[in-house]
């Protein structure tokens, strides 16, 4: 741990404090020279709408490109034949093997699962029905 130093502002790992300036006033205007900022207009003058209209157009024909674009492509990979893997590796032999297992092992389960879940049923109903109560 750093020793600290007496009369320090600033702590061990930490900035000093920045050392700003006081911000200038702005400079008054003259008694003689008055300045008016005059509001810009409510509407567009007609270059400017002819501007603006352009620019829209060229983002609608924009638009309409690239939606064109996807469609497109969403038609080609639709049309591709899905490729289905090539069993000339040693590995993808090895894992369509482990799958078939995997899945064989994964049927058993659920019938031997399902098959003890019926039985308790079935032993309940008979109980039920034999008038069999807790033991």
């Amino acid at each position: 741990m750093a020793k600290r130093v007496r009369g320090s502002v600033s702590r061990p790992g930490q900035r000093p404090p920045l050392q700003r300036t006081a911000t200038r006033p702005a400079p008054k205007p003259t008694a003689g020279t008055t300045e008016v900022v005059a509001r810009p207009p409510d509407t567009l003058t007609d270059a400017e709408e002819a501007r603006a209209a352009e620019l829209e157009a060229a983002i609608v024909a924009e638009e309409r490109e690239a939606e064109a674009v996807k469609q497109r492509t969403r038609a080609a990979r639709a049309t591709e034949p899905v490729a289905a893997p090539r069993p000339s590796s040693v590995l993808s032999i090895s894992a369509a093997e482990e799958y078939a297992y995997v899945a064989r092992d994964v049927r058993r389960i659920t019938i031997v699962g399902g098959g003890i879940v019926l039985f308790l049923i079935a032993l309940w109903v008979v109980a039920h029905f034999l008038g069999l109560g807790p033991i």
